[in-house]
């Protein structure tokens, strides 16, 4: 390698027009390189939100070692945290893959701390197989009494949470931030050391400063550089100039954006920028970086598609749902391991849904029978799952959604179930739903297990989710409902998919009104339906509505909503009956379907994770039992419709 020095004050005119135009295509290879490096990382792998000092935790630095598993195949591992997911390599063929993948991960004191690590096998041409998964809590991990960052854990079969089909190695441990920073600083200095010795010319060094685009640092490189040349060798080490860098970050930055990927960092905002170049530009320590990027492991295990274009993020997977039509998958934020899951409907069913319900032509046939049709296919599905031979599609339906449904939380064993229905309307064993503050009637709780939308208003709900031009909250609880009082009230929709557990609860404590059936139409309530501009779904189907008088919320609208397969809505509770939250209310028979509650006006402050998600086009994922929100009125103040309240009581002669 050439180790130069700065050029002579009295070098030609022509030579200086030589000298920066190579220094020019220099500089244009090094950004060129940082191009590609940024690509190779995964665009989406960098910290984007700002972040108080109190909620940062730390960096974990988690290495996917290895695995054993029963049988010899190509393997290919992935961690999910919060809202990203990565990838390791494939493997060779074996029943011992070795990755040695590394990634960084941001912990926050009110973020995700479960990593779900996934093994899929990769011997199919469209799609990988998962064979087997385990869920680590990082924070009790690193914080763990041991000498060692070494850990193994026994990966679950999705299908059965009582069977182990191998073990996954990894190690995690916190990075000390001075030396997450000179460790960053080191692998940005290491792309210009074109010989690699591990040491920088000036020129070297120079091109370097240019290459980061800050004028004033660009003035001083010589300055600079005999401020790192320590011993004045002319040369400078590695550890030397990552020092500089580090202690130049401090009094005079001279790098003002992130050279991974171009975004302006507050160099006053220490913790921030020290976060986010450490989380965009990850250091090695000699093993594979886990490729970023993905939104969900089902997207980061594609097979064929995946090597066409290794580093595409699918359009069709943005967060949210921000149109039914352009979604092809539903991605839904699971609320208690604060990640994105991938919700499983069959492409078939997403494309016929599509046509029908996203185009005029498609509702035009609704208008000239199609909705008698979907009516009668309803009954005559619910007549079908009701028959001693529907039994036989219980394993089936299963296995299509084996990680989604957990049997140890079924109150009865399989063969306990006679009908695909008896097993659709299963029931959990006790404490598998904990009800959150059970001692306080001013929490409400979420009714079902659901994909859930919350909004503060029923304009916010237009906004962000219900497309339909006819929506009315006078549609939605009918005529007999008088619904003056809900009009500006808060909406919150409870969504069940066909996997989901199918009984809905009580969301606060009070008294059951009257039951009102509404007789409609059975829409589909997939959200693709329910963005279609074309259809109203929550005030066209089939539904029943109960008004729930209670001292904490005033009066709660709920509202079950029938839906394509869903022949039948039960209630199990009885009008004038006094109820406590949690408890059963009712159930839909087979399919999915919907429940929607409207609270009055300024009677509940919901929850704020579910509205930001909400604001997103994000469903988030819940149970039956998880807080919903808290009410903002006092009993016996103003609105209530409790008894007086006492301590205010003033007695008088």
């Amino acid at each position: 390698m050439g180790h130069g020095s700065s050029k002579d004050a009295g070098s030609s005119s022509d030579d200086d027009d030589t000298d920066a135009k190579s220094s020019h295509s220099r500089i244009s290879r090094l950004k060129n390189r940082l191009r590609r490096l940024r690509r190779r990382r995964g665009s989406s792998s960098s910290h984007n939100k700002l972040l108080a000092a109190e909620d940062f935790t730390g960096i974990a630095h988690l290495t996917l070692i290895n695995a054993e598993m029963r049988f010899k195949d190509k393997w290919l591992a992935c961690v999910s945290f919060g809202e990203q997911t990565f990838r390791t390599n494939v493997s060779n063929e074996t029943d011992k893959p070795i990755w040695n993948c590394e990634r960084k991960l941001l912990l926050e004191k009110n973020g995700p701390r479960l990593a779900r690590i996934s093994v899929f096998e990769t011997n199919r041409l469209s799609k990988s197989n998962l064979i087997g998964y385990s869920e680590v809590n990082l924070l009790d991990y690193l914080t763990q009494d041991s000498d060692s960052d070494l850990g193994t854990f026994n990966l679950i079969d999705p299908g059965s949470s009582n069977m182990v089909v191998g073990r996954v190695c990894l190690s995690c441990n916190v990075e000390d931030p001075i030396e997450t920073e000179k460790n960053f600083a080191r692998r940005i200095l290491s792309i210009v050391d074109y010989d690699g010795d591990g040491k920088l010319s000036f020129s070297e060094f120079s091109e370097l400063i240019n290459a980061f685009g800050n004028k004033v640092a660009a003035s001083k490189k010589e300055e600079l550089f005999k401020a790192a040349d320590k011993n004045g060798d002319g040369v400078v080490s590695m550890d030397e100039l990552a020092e500089l860098l580090a202690l130049q970050q401090e009094t005079e930055p001279i790098m003002n954006s992130c050279p991974v990927c171009g975004e302006i960092v507050d160099v006053s905002d220490k913790l921030n920028t020290l976060i986010h170049l450490s989380l965009c530009f990850d250091e090695g320590t000699g093993n594979q970086i886990m490729k970023g990027g993905f939104l969900t492991e089902k997207q980061a295990s594609y097979g064929w598609m995946f090597k066409l274009s290794e580093w595409v993020n699918f359009s069709s997977y943005d967060v949210g749902l921000n149109s039914g039509s352009s979604a092809s998958h539903i991605l839904v934020f699971d609320r208690k391991t604060k990640r994105l899951v991938e919700e499983r409907i069959d492409s078939k069913i997403v494309l016929s849904m599509r046509t029908i319900y996203q185009s005029k032509v498609g509702l035009g046939l609704m208008d000239k029978g199609a909705k008698e049709i979907l009516q009668s296919l309803s009954e005559r599905q619910g007549r079908q799952m009701n028959s001693v031979e529907s039994a036989k599609e219980i394993p089936k339906f299963i296995e299509f959604f084996k990680d989604q449904i957990n049997m140890a939380e079924v109150k009865y064993p399989l063969e306990h179930f006679k009908t695909f229905n008896d097993f659709f309307v299963r029931e959990l064993k006790p404490g598998a739903r904990p009800i959150a503050s059970i001692e306080r009637d001013d929490v409400a709780v979420c009714a079902a297990d659901c994909r859930l939308m919350a909004f503060k208003s029923v304009q916010d709900s237009l906004r962000f989710w219900i497309k339909g031009r006819k929506f009315s909250i006078q549609g939605l609880l009918g005529k007999e409902v008088n619904s003056d009082a809900f009009i500006d009230g808060s909406l919150v929709i409870f969504r069940l998919a066909p996997q989901d557990y199918h009984r809905f609860h009580l969301p606060v404590s009070g008294a059951i009104g009257k039951f009102i059936n509404i007789p409609g139409c059975l829409y589909t309530v997939n959200p693709i339906a329910v963005n279609s501009k074309y259809c109203n779904v929550f005030t066209e189907n089939k539904r029943m509505v109960a008004i729930i008088s209670t001292a904490e919320f005033g009066k709660v609208a709920f509202v079950a909503i029938g839906a394509t397969m869903v022949g039948s809505i039960t209630f199990v509770k009885k009008e004038g009956e006094i109820c406590k939250k949690g408890d059963e209310l009712g159930y839909f028979s087979f399919g999915g379907s919907t429940v929607i509650c409207v609270f009055e006006k300024d009677a509940i402050e919901i929850d704020g994770d579910l509205l930001v998600n909400s604001e997103r086009s994000l469903e988030t994922l819940v149970c039956v039992g998880m807080r919903l929100g808290v009410s903002k009125r006092k009993v016996g103040g103003a609105g209530s419709r409790g008894l007086p309240n006492l301590e205010t009581c003033v007695l008088r002669d």
